[in-house]
């Protein structure tokens, strides 16, 4: 059996361990998997992956996964957190496919030194668009059993004029000058999850600024690319559980709202795409729920837990 070696991680308890890729268009690019495996004999598991201006450190959503007798990892994408490197633009690709190579590296770690022979991949807003194409035609998409998304990033939150003119524009752009920076700047979402500002969660925040990172048009064009072949419809055959928050909220500036409402995708986005995901979704909204429903309020994020239980224990994914 291939060995593995990993070392210590930022959070306690935690491991990780260096993936290191092919050589990139800006030089090397690394994953990084973090795990913490749990007391069962079993070798069912779960892979996440995070979202855009993200990193995992929500060591909550390992505690539920290990309770229900799935070993934890969690993929840091190139360009992110753990990943990061002083040599490259901050969570910025100039293609999805990119990220399906991250994927994939994971996924040969997990079924050969770790010996995993169940799935569940588990994607969070831009880390559930890299898992509906990955298990829709990823190189190892046969490893995959199941899949959660967590607030998927299936569509541009725009209006409709600016989706059918401003945002094909720049995208386009995004393929001749990929490092043009797109000026959207907000700190409602930072300043909602932040114990330091109005939220209840401290984390890195030179891995997760309140302000996020600058939106480069190169970014863009990746991620209207993969939207489009997203809206034409995909083929996956493992059962697909789907949640987002009940409602979404545009505020400007910080504002009560943005505790209970996601501020960063248009749900309506969310419930129209994913039943062309594949014939076995299951989709549900959840009320008071935020974009990441993990950090939700408690009451909330107990609704996220208990469908999510429920579901992997109907699929026979959960102890």
């Amino acid at each position: 059996m291939q060995q593995t070696s990993w070392t210590p991680d930022v959070l306690p308890g935690f491991e990780q361990t260096t993936l290191s890729g092919p050589m990139a268009f800006d030089g090397p690019a690394d994953a990084v998997l973090v795990r913490r495996r749990c007391n069962s004999t079993g070798a069912r598991a779960v892979l996440y992956v995070h979202g855009y201006v993200d990193y995992f450190f929500q060591t909550h959503l390992a505690d539920f996964y290990n309770q229900a007798g799935l070993h934890f990892y969690s993929l840091e994408l190139r360009r992110h957190g753990r990943a990061m490197r002083a040599h490259q633009l901050p969570n910025f690709t100039r293609a999805i496919d990119d990220y399906l190579e991250d994927v994939d590296a994971a996924i040969h770690v997990l079924k050969t030194s770790e010996a995993v022979d169940w799935l569940l991949l588990n994607g969070h807003s831009t880390g559930g668009l890299v898992a509906v194409l990955y298990a829709h035609r990823g190189k190892n998409k046969s490893a995959v059993n199941a899949l959660f998304l967590n607030s998927p990033f299936l569509d541009m939150n725009l209006p409709p004029w600016q989706e059918r003119f401003l945002e094909p524009l720049l995208a386009a752009l995004g393929a001749w000058w990929p490092r043009l920076v797109v000026p959207v700047v907000t700190t409602v979402y930072g300043q909602s999850l932040h114990v330091e500002q109005h939220g209840a969660w401290r984390y890195n925040t030179l891995w997760k600024p309140i302000a996020g990172f600058p939106i480069y048009a190169g970014w863009l064009h990746a991620m209207h690319r993969a939207h489009a072949e997203v809206a034409r419809g995909l083929s996956i055959q493992c059962p697909v559980l789907v949640l987002h928050a009940r409602r979404s909220s545009w505020p400007k500036e910080w504002s009560e709202e943005a505790m209970s409402t996601d501020v960063v995708l248009d749900v309506a986005d969310i419930a129209r795409l994913a039943p062309g995901l594949g014939p076995k979704v299951k989709l549900v909204a959840i009320k008071d729920g935020i974009h990441d429903l993990v950090l939700s309020q408690p009451e909330a994020r107990a609704q996220v837990f208990a469908e999510l239980k429920a579901w992997l224990v109907a699929i026979g994914g959960a102890q």
